[in-house]
Parts: C-alpha cells; sequence; structure tokens
C-alpha cells in the first residue's frame, strides 16, 4: 500500500541522531501551507513554522519535542466569514519499533508512542498532526450571533434561560 506524500514533509534519517540532541527549524513554504490548508479546511495558512528536537533514548526510543506557531484563517460556523486564529503549542512524541510500544511509558504524562516503520521520522508530518489537533473546532467571529428562537423581535432584551424553561414548563407561549 503506497502512501501518499506528505505536504509537509521533513524527514530526518535515524543515521543522522547521535547521542546528542538533533536540532532543526523548520518552515513550511507558500505551496506546503496552501497544500495543508486544503488538508485541514482552512481559509489561509499564512504562516507554520517549528523548532524540533530529536533525542536517542537509553532504551532505544526515540524522543521528538517540538514548539511550532501558525498564523491561519478558518471560516465562522455562523456567518462564514473568514477568522483569523494563531496557535503556539509544545508537544513530545516517542518513536520506536512497533514492537516497543507495550514496554513504552503509557502515563498521562508520558509522550504518545508512534511506531517507527522506516529508517527516518518525518517531523515535519509530526507538527502538521498536532498543528490539526491545535485548531478551534468551533471558530466564531466576535459579532457572530444565533437566533435561539427564545427572544422575539419586539424584546429589547432576551429572556433568561431560567425565564424560557419556566414558560415551557407551564406551557406559555413566547
Amino acid at each position: 500500500m503506497s502512501k501518499a506524500a506528505a505536504e509537509f514533509a521533513r524527514l530526518v534519517p535515524l543515521a543522522r541522531l547521535g547521542s546528542d540532541k538533533f536540532r532543526q527549524q523548520i518552515a513550511a513554504d507558500e505551496a506546503e501551507r496552501a497544500a495543508l490548508a486544503r488538508r485541514f479546511g482552512l481559509v489561509s495558512l499564512d504562516r507554520l513554522v517549528a523548532d524540533v528536537e530529536l533525542l536517542r533514548e537509553p532504551a532505544g526510543t526515540i524522543l521528538l519535542a517540538a514548539a511550532f506557531e501558525a498564523e491561519f484563517a478558518q471560516e465562522c460556523i455562523v456567518t462564514l466569514d473568514p477568522v483569523a486564529g494563531r496557535v503556539s503549542e509544545r508537544f513530545q512524541l516517542r518513536y520506536g519499533a512497533p514492537e516497543a510500544e507495550p514496554d513504552a511509558p503509557a502515563g498521562d504524562d508520558d509522550p504518545a508512542f508512534e511506531p517507527l516503520y522506516r529508517e527516518a521520522i518525518d517531523v515535519g508530518e509530526a507538527v502538521a498532526q498536532e498543528f490539526s489537533l491545535a485548531l478551534p473546532p468551533f471558530p466564531r467571529t466576535l459579532d457572530a450571533a444565533v437566533s435561539d428562537g427564545a427572544a422575539t423581535e419586539t424584546q429589547d432584551e432576551p429572556d433568561s434561560p431560567f425565564a424560557v424553561l419556566a414558560r415551557l414548563a407551564r406551557r406559555e407561549p413566547q
């Protein structure tokens, strides 16, 4: 089964990793940002940069520690207008042979385990996936409002949710 190339591929061959930390700064170019914006359903992705570190651990696993920043625009879930967004996150992942996963630490504070099937780690794809998890799930413009049907056009102020519930309990018309 062949896998399509990742939009933001940054392969680090395992042979490059020694006993010291491997550090790299990566940034998505214009074409990569456009492809990632399509993949994640964004209006635009104006910036995606990351600092990554890889460290061989004594147990034979490799720890990826990364920090990324992104600037993007999403569609408002109410108005469909663009909503500007910015995220800055840190994350860690632990890579190792698939058979090592049962032995990997699995506490709440431990990094997620990623099985290694190749002789390289794609740090760009790791950043892209973590970026997708950091996106706001329901972006809204500041002035976007959803009518809940409780307020009428003749009222100056909408009823409180408790007043609406009380009317519903008494079956009064709104």
